[in-house]
């Protein structure tokens, strides 16, 4: 029974949030600013034993390289996309096939869109669908990212 329980508050929690999946695409829609969200996902990443390694500013770097080139306006609030590794799941990805390197490090992309900062988004790219050993290894990656998100969106909001 405990565990049909935390199924459905998964479920509806998800619903909550606003879980879009777009191809190789997960988006969960929270209704808090950027930081919130970020710090979040920063703390779902620790409870899992691990650090970021990497904060990409993509926001910043379109910003910056929009008004360079004179390509348009701001496309984000606020954008970055955390890097993180885990040596366990990692390990097992590798060793099931050593080119899965490419999946390596994972990431999880926080934003906020122009003239919305109190919704952010946090989003990640699924692994490839794949058989026999690197397809179980790669759900591994999709479960480890999947949770990540669904507890940083939990505790945002």
């Amino acid at each position: 029974m405990r565990s049909a329980g935390k199924w459905l508050l998964l479920a509806c929690s998800m619903a909550l949030a606003g879980t879009a999946q777009a191809g190789d695409r997960v988006t969960m829609k929270v209704g808090v600013e950027f930081q919130s969200a970020k710090e979040a996902v920063e703390t779902a990443i620790a409870n899992r034993g691990m650090i970021v390694n990497n904060v990409s500013h993509v926001g910043d770097m379109l910003e910056r390289t929009g008004k360079e080139t004179g390509l348009g306006g701001a496309i984000y609030g606020t954008a970055e996309v955390l890097e993180f590794c885990s040596a366990v799941v990692s390990r097992k990805m590798m060793e099931a096939d050593p080119h899965n390197i490419v999946y390596c490090p994972y990431t999880v992309a926080v934003y906020t869109l122009p003239g919305a900062p109190k919704t952010a988004y946090i989003s990640y790219r699924k692994p490839p669908a794949a058989k026999g050993k690197t397809g179980e290894a790669l759900k591994a990656v999709d479960k480890l990212l999947q949770d990540i998100v669904t507890e940083a969106a939990q505790s945002a909001m």
